[in-house]
């Protein structure tokens, strides 16, 4: 067999050059130049490397003359899982899972392929053995005495097997430990995962099979290699939470069949990951009595109202520069809203250090938090506590204005479903029908809300 010509081309200009240097020779960028396999000739047995990429020859069809065969999606017989990925498994789908390390990733995998009903599997893994695959396993007490599993590293050898078994869904763990013979790089490198990938998405596409795909993240959270990764694969999702606690979000960062930021909540026990089917419960630490700093909020994450509870402690500065913390927000956002406050609200807090919490460690990123922020930050300054069936949500403007947000009746009857008899959101989103056993306070100043403190 022949070995795989090499080139190197230039993340600038794309020129190719056979050799590697510091200096692309086209357009003289400095340490641009990477190691791509060189296709093969026209005229070869084998043709192109990208003929078929998205499955079948290449020919124009009108959008009504195709068809789709058989359920669009497959459940995975875990709940939230199907949640994550838009309510099932899609054939021909490439799921990429990402996280720390130890937080569950392969564990997720496992349990899903151990109960895929009906649906044949292969578990390839590039990181563990056999044994260590079978152990976890009995720890877990799966039935998985007939799920087929491979170790392997190379991406060729790994799709021929899978030509043979025919599987319906593969899990390959992972992608960092994956190579191809074409390219001389080590595995984990950048060249060595666009290539690895690029194969495992074309063969999922020409036959149909759902792939799932495991990848390391660095150190600041991004799933190592490169980012055209995540554009290549269909579906994105990021495992969060700390690996020494008991409970994790598997949020849906991109998802090309579903909705984006959609939220899976599990908890980690002995026999692995168990959904949970009502997170505002877990994460809702309702106090014996109202404490000074607290407020309970109604935000959304995909497809669910979810109800968290926002801490903020106010307390004098002895630094030169205050200090402006948030866990679970945007820090910016703070300062902002800080500021809106001393301009529209008459409050200045430019003496004091505040720091703001989202109780159980989820991670809050659109602007209906705005408020509840501001509620919780002037309850823990003023030490008075806000109501204990309070809850809130909104958008505050720079002009001091209070913006309505999405799907706000909703909100307010999933507070409702949990008890909350009063609750303050803006003026736009105050419903259309009273809404039984809760008194809803709606403004559209900052200055409006101030006096419920």
């Amino acid at each position: 067999m022949a070995k795989p010509r090499v080139q190197h081309q230039c993340t600038a200009c794309g020129a190719l050059s056979p050799k590697w240097a510091g200096q692309c020779p086209d357009c003289g960028a400095w340490n641009t130049l990477e190691e791509v396999a060189s296709p093969p000739a026209p005229n070869a047995a084998n043709g192109s490397r990208f003929v078929g990429y998205a499955g079948g020859p290449a020919q124009v069809k009108r959008l009504g003359e195709v068809t789709t065969e058989g359920d669009a999606r497959n459940t995975t017989g875990i709940s939230e899982l199907d949640r994550a990925l838009g309510g099932g498994l899609v054939q021909g789908s490439v799921v990429l899972i990402g996280g720390d390390p130890g937080i569950g990733k392969s564990t997720l995998l496992l349990q899903a392929l151990a109960t895929l009903p009906d649906l044949a599997s292969l578990y390839v893994t590039g990181e563990e053995s056999p044994e260590q695959v079978s152990l976890r396993g009995r720890r877990l007490g799966l039935p998985c005495d007939d799920l087929r599993l491979l170790t392997e590293t190379c991406v060729e050898r790994i799709v021929e097997h899978a030509q043979r078994e025919k599987p319906q869904v593969m899990v390959v763990d992972s992608i960092q430990t994956i190579h191809s013979e074409q390219l001389q790089s080590a595995p984990g490198s950048v060249a060595q995962v666009r290539e690895s990938a690029a194969v495992l998405v074309r063969y999922a596409k020409q036959t149909g099979t759902a792939v799932f795909i495991v990848g390391h993240v660095t150190k600041e959270g991004q799933i190592a290699g490169p980012r055209v990764l995540e554009h290549m694969v269909d579906t994105v999702l990021y495992f969060e939470g700390d690996p020494g606690g008991r409970y994790r979000v598997l949020r849906a960062v991109k998802n090309r069949f579903g909705a984006v930021n959609e939220l899976g909540v599990f908890a980690m026990l002995e026999t692995g990951l168990k959904p949970v089917s009502n997170p505002s419960a877990i994460f809702l630490s309702r106090h014996e009595e109202p404490v000074p700093g607290s407020v309970i909020m109604v935000t959304r994450e995909g497809t669910r109202p979810l109800m968290v509870e926002v801490q903020a402690l106010v307390a004098e500065s002895h630094a030169p520069q205050p200090r402006r913390v948030t866990v679970g927000l945007e820090q910016n956002r703070l300062a902002m809203l800080l500021a809106v406050l001393h301009r529209h609200g008459g409050l200045a807090l430019y003496d004091q250090d505040v720091f703001v919490n989202v109780v159980g460690g989820v991670r809050v990123t659109e602007t209906a938090a705005d408020l509840p922020m501001l509620l919780s930050a002037l309850s823990s300054f003023r030490d008075r506590p806000l109501p204990h069936e309070l809850v809130s949500f909104g958008e505050v403007g720079l002009a001091g204005e209070i913006r309505p947000v999405p799907n706000g009746e909703e909100r307010l009857r999933e507070a409702a479903k949990h008890g909350f008899t009063r609750a303050v959101v803006p003026a736009g989103n105050a419903p259309r029908k009273p809404i039984q056993g809760m008194e809803v306070t709606a403004a559209s100043r900052l200055s409006q809300i101030l006096d419920v403190i």
